[in-house]
């Protein structure tokens, strides 16, 4: 393997990342959408990489009745074009309501009616998958986040750091200005009294 293809390697790796980090901002907000509509029980799971060929993520939350559950899934759309400019693939089920799923291909949405939901207990088809509520969804990607930017400020340090060696070591070549040492009141004549 030569070096430029390790390097092309490397990019489509930080690439993969990247997306996946959009990934998980997409679907916390949905998951705030779900919880501003009621959701009950709101889940994200985070697919085994087996699974993955699927999709990332599938968000799940349930609604009390049929309107509630066309309610959540408006507001997801809504929020998801309107803040992202994003649409979902597809939408099936809004007409019955009774399990409403929206599939964003990297992440898929399921609005359950709850008594569906626990017919259908996606989350134990999904036994592979990580389970997370909302909220631990959100510190995952705050702390991933914070590790960008961190190692972001780091690159950047270390770019920056030859440069001011540079700078030191050439004002450091330069020869230091003469110094002025006249002393105070030469030139001046003393009185003297008689």
């Amino acid at each position: 393997m030569g070096t430029g293809e390790f390097g092309q390697r490397m990019t489509l790796t930080q690439a993969d990342r990247h997306i996946h980090q959009e990934t998980r901002i997409l679907v916390q907000a949905a998951a705030a959408a779900c919880e501003d509509k009621k959701g009950q029980d709101t889940r994200i799971l985070e697919l085994d990489p087996v699974d993955s060929g699927l999709s990332d993520f599938f968000l799940v939350t349930s609604a009390t009745n049929d309107r509630q559950a066309v309610a959540i899934a408006d507001e997801i759309e809504l929020r998801l074009k309107r803040e992202f400019g994003v649409y979902a693939n597809s939408v099936e089920g809004r007409k019955h309501a009774e399990w409403i799923l929206l599939d964003y291909v990297d992440f898929v949405v399921h609005v359950f009616l709850a008594e569906r939901r626990a017919f259908y207990d996606i989350e134990r088809l999904r036994k592979s998958a990580r389970p997370l509520t909302p909220a631990e969804f959100d510190a995952e990607l705050k702390a991933a986040l914070a590790a960008k930017t961190r190692a972001a400020r780091k690159k950047a340090s270390a770019k920056a750091a030859p440069a001011k060696a540079a700078k030191k070591a050439a004002a450091r070549s330069k020869p230091a200005p003469a110094k002025k040492t006249a002393a105070k009141g030469a030139g001046r004549r003393v009185k003297t009294t008689r």
